[in-house]
């Protein structure tokens, strides 16, 4: 049993640390949220007086730099993660970073080697790994239910920003118009190239994809008007693992569904599981199954333990899925192996595939991993 709660401190006031890392964090009496960071003095005071912490800052450095923290949770704008990251890491805490860590998988994989070094845990924000339902299938797959993976498919789709005037963030509004900047594969591609590594339990050995830009002008939040914006709001790529199995993802943010858009699909030799995590009719997500002999697909009811204390089928998925992430986060913590999932060893391969797609997409080939043995055909 731990002797103290962990010390935590947030960097970064915005709508994800509102909705899923700070309800995660005070749901978990093993840990004690201390203080929270953010360029914005107003945001920080208001977060802290609205989530009852006590402290409150605009100088990240100043919170990094205290011993008394334990955990650093990294929740700012992409560009700025891996420079907090790396640097929390080199103070000696144990690292909680939205994806992605890095733009570049070397610099994700430079980052989980010090962390290694040090004997420090570190955890992506690949939420929908720690969603009830795929938690499940992940189980049924580790108790032989699907047996050899054949196919696995993976779909992230929305309609977040199929309206053009809703503003975009986190565009380089500088970036030459004339190349397609990589958006949705990174954004919604990510959590689900994710999970497609975690249940075929195998290596990409090559991969061939494409970008698209459906929507040319749109609102940029930045500048308040209509831009040129070259980015990729739609993609798809399909991939061979080291172990036969094959696998196409498709992610968009332009395509017509509600939150949070993910289907994930393992066909085995033995069954297949199929898990959907979109919030229809008030519930966050299902998941089905099939055998050789009961081809049908029937739901199954998702076992209570797999849900995070107090949590329910029609909770939000946001609040729910990251509870469970957390509460992982603080188990790895307190556990004295080395026991650590969804790290940012994890995030290296994901963001190495994202490289490698891009890659393809720009060079139109199969592009073969992992990278730096890549030779050009």
């Amino acid at each position: 049993m731990q002797e103290s709660k962990l010390r935590v401190a947030v960097l970064g006031a915005g709508a994800w640390a509102n909705f899923a890392h700070i309800p995660g964090w005070l749901r978990d009496p093993r840990c004690e949220l201390v203080a929270i960071c953010d360029p914005v003095d107003d945001r920080a005071r208001d977060f802290a007086a609205n989530f009852g912490v006590a402290r409150s800052t605009t100088d990240w450095q100043e919170i990094v730099g205290d011993p008394t923290i334990d955990v650093i949770d990294v929740c700012t704008p992409s560009s700025t993660h891996f420079e907090l990251a790396w640097a929390s890491l080199e103070a000696g805490k144990h690292v909680l970073c939205e994806k992605p860590v890095a733009y570049d998988y070397r610099e994700t994989r430079r980052a989980a080697d010090l962390a290694r070094s040090k004997g420090l845990k570190t955890k992506l924000g690949f939420t929908f790994r720690y969603s009830p339902g795929v938690q499940y299938a992940r189980a049924l797959i580790d108790e032989g239910f699907t047996g050899r993976p054949l196919i696995f498919n993976g779909y992230e789709q929305n309609s977040q920003w199929l309206d053009p005037m809703t503003p975009l963030r986190q565009v380089d509004i500088h970036a030459d118009q004339s190349v397609i900047q990589t958006s949705s594969l990174e954004g919604y591609g990510a959590p689900v190239i994710d999970i497609s590594h975690w249940w075929v339990g195998a290596d990409l050995q090559r991969v061939v994809g494409t970008m698209r830009n459906f929507i040319p002008e749109r609102m940029v939040r930045d500048t308040g008007r209509m831009m040129r914006m070259n980015i990729d709001d739609g993609d798809i790529y399909i991939g061979e693992f080291t172990n036969g199995a094959l696998t196409s993802i498709q992610t968009s943010f332009v395509t017509i569904g509600n939150y949070p858009g993910i289907e994930a699909r393992l066909y085995g030799e033995k069954g297949a599981i199929i898990c959907r995590l979109v919030e229809e009719f008030g519930v966050a997500e299902t998941i089905k199954i099939a055998t050789p002999d009961a081809v049908e697909f029937k739901e199954m009811e998702i076992p209570q333990r797999f849900y995070p204390p107090g949590g329910h089928a029609r909770e939000s998925w946001r609040s729910l899925f990251y509870a469970n992430l957390i509460r992982d986060f603080i188990d790895e913590i307190y556990d004295s192996s080395d026991r650590n999932q969804g790290n940012f060893a994890d995030g290296a391969w994901v963001q190495e595939v994202i490289n490698a797609v891009e890659k393809s997409h720009h060079e139109e080939r199969w592009v073969h991993l992992p990278l730096d043995q890549e030779k050009a055909a």
